[in-house]
């Protein structure tokens, strides 16, 4: 008998659901705000990127750092076309080695001296291209990369 009672007691303990909280919130404050204030405050949370606004308010509060993290996709898309540059700059220093190496191979010393004259214009063109390519770059992470 005593075992049947003892099956009926463990079946009545078990609930359903969501334990319930150690310490749950029960305490609730409300403010108003006008419609400046609320903006502001929307525009905040927005730039903590946090999911919820009661946590970011109880952060607000007990001066928590609130950590904001913004991706400024222009950025991105310049370093990307940045390295796809630099990257093309790497193959036109290997097919420079190659070109010096085949003109030599293939041609009298006179005519091969004659394209690599042209060959050299046209890597100070490249160089001062990449000179601004360079100040472009220091430019724009002083107007738009700055670090706070």
């Amino acid at each position: 008998m005593d075992f049947i009672m003892e099956e009926k007691n463990r079946k009545q303990i078990r609930k359903t659901g969501r334990k319930p909280k150690i310490d749950p919130a029960v305490n609730r404050y409300s403010i108003n705000l006008n419609a400046q204030d609320n903006a502001k405050f929307l525009a905040l949370f927005d730039q903590s990127e946090m999911k919820v606004i009661a946590h970011f308010i109880t952060a607000c509060i007990f001066q928590k750092t609130v950590k904001t993290v913004k991706i400024d996709m222009d950025a991105i898309e310049y370093h990307e076309k940045l390295t796809r540059f630099f990257s093309q700059f790497r193959a036109i220093g290997t097919n420079y080695n190659q070109i010096v190496k085949i003109l030599y191979r293939n041609f009298s010393e006179k005519k091969a001296g004659t394209y690599l004259f042209k060959l050299e214009k046209e890597t100070i063109e490249l160089v001062k291209v990449t000179k601004k390519v360079i100040r472009l770059t220091q430019e724009f992470e002083e107007k738009h990369l700055k670090k706070e």
